[in-house]
């Protein structure tokens, strides 16, 4: 896969810790770009967002429509038939990142990935394999798709996540949201579960939540 284009915003001069955030099915990397402010972080911490976009491909359950994705969905069943190979090609396009933000000083133990829906599932394939221990990741309203076949580093035991969902999500079934915490705790994880009264989207509850994850696990000392 091509270098993915991006979106990156840094909150002071000098950035010590770094997100990499992922959007969802037909979206870009702006979208999360307004969730900045409003996630309650200390006034002179200095973070790195980066935003990718994801490439604009043919998706199945759209009619074949080219957009925005991550890779594609076949079927909306629930246990979503994708393609694995271009989710774990996404997650290895991902890792890219992370890997030039090692390069630009930002120790690994202090970026985060987070993933909304399709950008979820990518972040836990790209967090739980990457070879050196991340400060995190975060799943929103999404699923753990590669569950069955993803190999996690010994690296990487007891890295903190933060999983949420909406209840009444009609595109993404909060069960999902319940397997994949049921997985990951099968593998060895804790992870955290919320839930809010929403549909398939973020609310400020939730935003707010996710901003406590970024200061205890990347800003603290």
């Amino acid at each position: 896969m091509a270098s993915l284009e991006y979106l990156e915003i840094e909150t002071a001069p000098e950035p010590t810790a770094a997100v990499i955030w992922l959007h969802g099915l037909g979206a870009s990397g702006h979208d999360f770009e307004p969730v900045i402010p409003e996630l309650g972080l200390p006034e002179h911490a200095a973070v790195r967002f980066i935003f990718p976009h994801a490439p604009e491909i043919p998706v199945t359950i759209n009619g074949g429509m080219v957009m925005p994705a991550w890779y594609d969905i076949k079927a909306m069943d629930i246990d979503r038939v994708i393609d694995t190979e271009q989710l774990v090609a996404s997650a290895e396009a991902i890792a890219e990142f992370v890997t030039r933000e090692i390069e630009r000083g930002i120790p690994p133990e202090k970026i985060i990935i987070a993933g909304f829906s399709q950008g979820g599932a990518v972040a836990y394939q790209l967090a739980l394999t990457y070879p050196e221990r991340l400060a995190g990741v975060i799943g929103l309203s999404t699923y753990f798709a590669t569950v069955d076949t993803i190999e996690v580093p010994a690296a990487n035991t007891g890295m903190p996540i933060s999983v949420y969902h909406g209840t009444f999500d009609p595109v993404v079934p909060e069960s999902l949201g319940v397997r994949t915490v049921e997985s990951l705790k099968s593998m060895g994880f804790d992870p955290e579960y919320k839930t809010f009264p929403m549909e398939h989207s973020v609310c400020l509850e939730e935003v707010l939540d996710i901003g406590r994850f970024i200061r205890r696990h990347a800003l603290m000392s």
